[in-house]
């Protein structure tokens, strides 16, 4: 039995009440539906390295000039040198996909690219293929840091290929886990990605789904498809990808 009234045991502060589980939640991402975007291709163009060794060595040379090099990354590999990185990165997005001259017309040719939060930094210690998303403690000159950004496609834009090349679409739950196929860089990225919530639009801007998502309706499950590119698609499959090393996302 307390021998302490009532109006003594109770305390003069306020309670503290502590944030929602989402407080900290970073924006809500909101993904547009395929059919809102124009795929092509344009001429060749050539690849600056013929094999993964051939590219190692290239970097070597590089740092031996200008020391570390500074790679940036989306869905395919850019890099940027000498120049600003977010707009030298711009400037190899537009070299990469960007329509030539009046291929094509209307909304979303010239709309600008939004380069959004650094995902993940890479490090490369050696001349290997190998890197680390930390700079190891005994490292005092690497030899490349790479930066992988987030993009934010706006509501439409047009994507022009080059025929060598192709724009592959690839499900998170296929990334996942699946160092083996595609290497530990883009393994990593549905654990990057798990930071946003998604809002999914249809054709006429009306929202149909968000993260954490329900399940696809109508039996359709989603795949490797490729969009546009390469000389040796068919029908929108995934085809070539058998033969992607690790290694080969350099």
């Amino acid at each position: 039995m307390s021998a302490v009234s009532p109006i003594s045991s109770q305390s003069s502060r306020p309670p503290i009440i502590p944030e929602s589980f989402s407080a900290n939640q970073p924006k809500t991402i909101r993904l547009y539906p395929l059919s809102n975007y124009t795929f092509g291709t344009k001429e060749t163009q050539p690849e600056e390295d013929p094999s993964v060794l051939a590219r190692l060595k290239r970097l070597e040379e590089h740092y031996e000039q200008y020391g570390m090099r500074r790679t940036c990354e989306g869905v395919l590999q850019m890099l940027s040198s000498n120049y600003d990185e977010i707009e030298g990165f711009k400037a190899r997005l537009n070299e990469r996909l960007a329509p030539v001259g009046s291929q094509f017309t209307g909304e979303g040719v010239n709309e600008d690219w939004e380069v959004g939060d650094t995902l993940a930094q890479w490090w490369r210690p050696n001349f290997e293929t190998f890197m680390y998303p930390f700079l190891p403690g005994h490292v005092t000159r690497p030899k490349e840091c790479k930066k992988l950004y987030f993009l934010q496609l706006p509501k439409k834009k047009v994507l022009s290929v080059p025929k060598n090349m192709k724009l592959l679409a690839v499900p998170l739950f296929e990334l996942y886990d699946n160092t083996a196929r595609y290497g530990p860089q883009l393994s990593a990225i549905p654990h990057l990605l798990s930071r946003y919530n998604f809002e999914f639009v249809d054709e006429n801007d009306n929202v149909v789904a968000v993260t954490p998502g329900h399940q696809a309706s109508n039996g359709v499950h989603p795949k490797s498809k490729v969009l546009a590119g390469g000389e040796d698609t068919a029908n929108g499959q995934d085809i070539g990808m058998d033969e992607f090393a690790p290694g080969d996302q350099e």
